[in-house]
């Protein structure tokens, strides 16, 4: 039960960065140059969300094989999950983090800010819809789990 538990809930904490990102995006992705990085500035010590993603990824994984055996459905799901939140990890430095690094984390202006800005938002919102599909399996994982007892 624990591990179930854990695992939902560090799942769901990963959805919180992204789920903001996306909802906010309408807001932001029109603002000009000197509205956009002083609004940008509210990310800074949002690089702390790496540990529950690291540990989202663990967990799913540890529910799979704990799972493997017992409902093999249910493992399935566990590892889709982990697998997406890894995809949206690839995203993220795909696309994410060179706008970071470009704009040395929104304190630089760029000639191509406003490509760059596209990268950011839009990266974001391909995570939030990955980590949104993450934590629809990790709850299939456990509703699963329940549904064999």
């Amino acid at each position: 039960m624990f591990l179930r538990l854990l695992t939902l809930a560090l799942t769901a904490v990963v959805l919180v960065p992204s789920g903001a990102h996306l909802f906010e995006m309408p807001g932001k992705i029109g603002l000009d140059r000197e509205a956009y990085f002083t609004v940008q500035a509210i990310y800074a010590g949002w690089a702390w969300f790496a540990i529950p993603i690291i540990a989202a990824i663990v967990f799913n994984g540890a529910l799979f094989v704990a799972e493997h055996r017992r409902n093999r459905a249910s493992a399935r799901a566990a590892l889709i999950s982990a697998m997406l939140i890894v995809a949206s990890l690839g995203v993220f430095f795909v696309w994410v983090f060179p706008a970071n690094q470009a704009t040395a984390n929104w304190t630089q202006v760029p000639d191509n800010w406003q490509e760059l800005r596209r990268h950011w938002e839009y990266g974001h919102a391909v995570n939030a819809l990955l980590v949104f599909a993450a934590l629809l399996a990790t709850c299939r994982a456990i509703i699963g789990q329940s549904l064999s007892k």
